[in-house]
C-alpha cells in the first residue's frame, strides 16, 4: 500500500526566509508550524520537507552545519508531538567555486528530483500527495511531480502570487499561512469523493 505526503517548503513556509541561516539560533519556526504538522501526522500524511540550499554551494553554509539544523527542527517538532520524517535538499549551485557542488542538478526545485527520490524512499503515491509553500518555484515543483500545489503568503508569497498570475499558474488553494493550508487539506480530504454519500 503507497502512502500520502505533504510536502513542505522550509523557508517562508515552516520559518521565516532569513536568507542563508547556517546555524540553528537563526532559524525562527513560525509558532503556528507545530500544530499544523501535527494536524498532518493525524491525517495519516507522510510530512517532508523539500528545499533549495543553495547557499553550500555559495560557500555561505556547510553541508554539516545544514544536517544539523534539520536535526534540531525535527527535535523541536518531536518536542510539540509534531513529526517531520525527512529533509531533502539541493546544495547544488552552478556557479560554486567547489566543485563537489558545481553543476545543473535535476534536485533544484522546481526541477523534480527530490520528489521522486523521495516517492521512492517513502513509497508515495505521488497524485495524493500536496506541496505546500511560498514561493513560484514551489507551486511548478507540486505540479512537476503530480502533486496538488498550495501557496502560503508568508515569505515571498504575495510575490509569487502575482508572478503566478501572470503566468497562467493557479494553485488548488492560497493560505495565508501553513496552518490554513493543512485546515484546508483537512477539509478536503474528510468531503466524500464523487459517487460516495
Amino acid at each position: 500500500m503507497t502512502n500520502r505526503a505533504v510536502f513542505l517548503d522550509r523557508d517562508g513556509t515552516i520559518n521565516r526566509d532569513v536568507g542563508y541561516p547556517n546555524s540553528y539560533h537563526l532559524i525562527d519556526i513560525y509558532s503556528y508550524s507545530f500544530e499544523a504538522v501535527r494536524k498532518l501526522n493525524q491525517l495519516g500524511f507522510k510530512v517532508i520537507v523539500i528545499t533549495n540550499q543553495s547557499g553550500i554551494g555559495r560557500g555561505f553554509i556547510r553541508e554539516a552545519e545544514l544536517l544539523h539544523i534539520h536535526q534540531r527542527m525535527q527535535r523541536d517538532f518531536l518536542a510539540q508531538k509534531a513529526r517531520i520524517e525527512a529533509f531533502y535538499y539541493c546544495p547544488h549551485y552552478r556557479f560554486s567555486a567547489d566543485p563537489r557542488y558545481r553543476r545543473d542538478c535535476s534536485c533544484r526545485k522546481p526541477l523534480p528530483g527530490l520528489g521522486f527520490r523521495a516517492a521512492h524512499d517513502w513509497n508515495l503515491d505521488l497524485g495524493r500527495s500536496y506541496m505546500i509553500g511560498d514561493k513560484v518555484e514551489d507551486i511548478q515543483f507540486g505540479l512537476n511531480i503530480g502533486a496538488l500545489p498550495i501557496l502560503v503568503l508568508t515569505g515571498y508569497g504575495e510575490k509569487s502570487r502575482l508572478t503566478l498570475q501572470s503566468r497562467g499558474i493557479t494553485p488548488v488553494f492560497i493560505a495565508r499561512h501553513l496552518l490554513e493550508a493543512v485546515s484546508w487539506i483537512e477539509q478536503r480530504e474528510q468531503k466524500p469523493l464523487p459517487g460516495q454519500k
